[in-house]
């Protein structure tokens, strides 16, 4: 008897996934004006899943809702730029600091990272290379073996990943340089120093503010 077809996700979550990656990809970007007709459409559903689905997505920060209007995208503040500077600065330096001495599990997956991020950067996709950047960091701070502190950082995922699309786009000259810096953590960690390590994920996430400031080092 062949395997029953999986059911496909309740429509307000097609409409939830569809902008979310748009608004983080930055094919839908700041200052852009959403209607409900129009990703009615596009999805492939009615009006009534879609404002459930923004309604979501404005709680989360992303767009702003204005009735009989639609859903503005919002953009990403100088301030939220530095709030998430200043958070991941916090966790990852700590983080680096207890992961070392590192164990060749960590080792091998870092070194697949900055691969596969070299590979994504060659395809020119933008936000894969962006996501394997995140993934990067928070392998580092996954193996740290404090779930609080894991858990934290997870909540700053979606901003990293589309600040991390908006520096590339507006700097790519910052990729291949991005990569480099990778490979500076990796080295300082699979030598074991815990403190240049340190200092090395401390000059790669302040180059993020410096970057939208206008003031790269």
């Amino acid at each position: 008897m062949p395997p029953a077809p999986s059911a496909s996700p309740p429509a307000a979550d097609r409409v939830y996934t569809h902008v979310k990656q748009a608004v983080l990809d930055r094919r839908y970007q700041g200052g852009t004006l959403l209607t409900e007709g129009e990703l009615a459409e596009a999805v492939g559903v009615s009006r009534t899943p879609v404002r459930e689905a923004l309604l979501k997505l404005e709680m989360e920060g992303l767009l702003k809702l204005y009735p009989k209007k639609g859903a503005l995208v919002l953009a990403v503040s100088a301030q939220e730029i530095a709030d998430v500077v200043e958070t991941r600065l916090l966790v990852e330096q700590f983080a680096v600091r207890k992961a070392v001495p590192a164990s060749p599990r960590l080792i091998e997956r870092l070194e697949e990272l900055v691969e596969e991020q070299r590979r994504r950067a060659e395809d020119g996709d933008l936000a894969a290379v962006a996501l394997t950047d995140r993934t990067f960091h928070a392998e580092i701070v996954g193996h740290a073996g404090n779930e609080i502190l894991s858990r934290l950082y997870d909540q700053l995922r979606d901003r990293q990943l589309r600040m991390g699309v908006a520096v590339m786009e507006a700097h790519p000259d910052r990729i291949a340089k991005n990569i480099a810096e990778h490979a500076e953590i990796l080295a300082a960690v699979r030598d074991g120093d815990a403190e240049r390590a340190a200092q090395c994920v401390h000059r790669h996430v302040s180059r993020v503010k410096d970057l939208v400031r206008g003031e790269e080092r």
